[in-house]
């Protein structure tokens, strides 16, 4: 009897999400699954054992607590872009960091992870093995692909823009946001090496206003570390200027994620921390 029952479960759930997938729902809620039984009439009391069978025969997969995504095993799928899959699991939310330079073109390192920036706090559904747990920039593993979110103050979200990915549109940080990101915290890009690549790489093709205004509206340390690869870059004076004339107290490292070793650079107040790497 309880065979037969499960059996039943699966074939109504089967109905089920073929109706949330010719709607366009390949990510869904509970309540999008009531809607669609509704629609095929299957009886609500069936819904949610329904997908507790499909959730085991792996048809769809649960992301966190009443949000499921159909998996590609499901007959008729493709497979689900993990950037689609990162907008769904926090709101509001841009795919950064690595993820967006590699989006961008500006490095042919492939991340191992996907990068996302929120200001909400992430609760995750489980705990992601082997992972250190971090409250702030906490992790979640989802289809064999980890799931990193980055959790700034809300005045710092900005600097996004919508784009095209696969079926979906997603957020995703500009160029110029993008680099401004790696001054910032580049260990999040791999390191500082990966991102100073990616500013002369990309160089003729950034919009060096957006850039400086983005670093104002952070902060000062952002604008001298800016200010320090430009003139590098041989940026002229009077965009630099208006990078060395913003005060600030204090030396800053150039590496944030470096130790606060290396000569000191008077006129950007910097501390040049790159301990060895070669730089132009």
């Amino acid at each position: 009897m309880k065979a037969r029952n499960n059996q039943k479960h699966t074939r109504l759930g089967v109905e089920l999400v073929r109706k949330l997938s010719e709607d366009g729902k390949r990510i869904f809620t509970i309540r999008d699954a009531r809607e669609a039984a509704s629609l095929c009439g299957i009886r609500d009391s069936y819904v949610v054992e329904s997908l507790h069978h499909l959730s085991n025969t792996g048809w769809i997969v649960r992301l966190k607590k009443g949000l499921y995504i159909i998996s590609s095993s499901f007959p008729g799928m493709t497979p689900i872009h993990e950037f689609e899959i990162a907008m769904a699991l926090v709101h509001p939310a841009a795919i950064s960091h690595w993820s967006a330079m590699h989006f961008h073109g500006m490095t042919e390192q492939m991340p191992q992870r996907v990068y996302i920036t929120t200001t909400k706090a992430v609760v995750l559904s489980r705990p992601t093995k082997g992972v250190k747990k971090n409250r702030r920039d906490p992790s979640q593993e989802i289809h064999g692909i980890l799931y990193k979110f980055i959790r700034i103050k809300p005045e710092r979200f900005f600097g996004t823009k919508s784009y095209w990915v696969g079926e979906a549109k997603v957020t995703i940080t500009d160029p110029e946001r993008t680099l401004i990101d790696g001054l910032v915290a580049p260990k999040y890009f791999g390191d500082w090496a990966e991102v100073y690549s990616a500013f002369e790489s990309q160089f003729s093709r950034l919009n060096l206003d957006k850039m400086i205004d983005y670093s104002i509206r952070l902060d000062t340390a952002v604008v001298k570390r800016l200010g320090w690869i430009l003139e590098k870059l041989g940026v002229e004076n009077s965009i630099l200027q208006r990078l060395e004339t913003v005060p600030i107290r204090g030396y800053r490292v150039l590496d944030s994620s470096g130790p606060r070793k290396g000569p000191c650079n008077r006129k950007w107040m910097i501390q040049e921390n790159l301990l060895g790497k070669a730089i132009r």
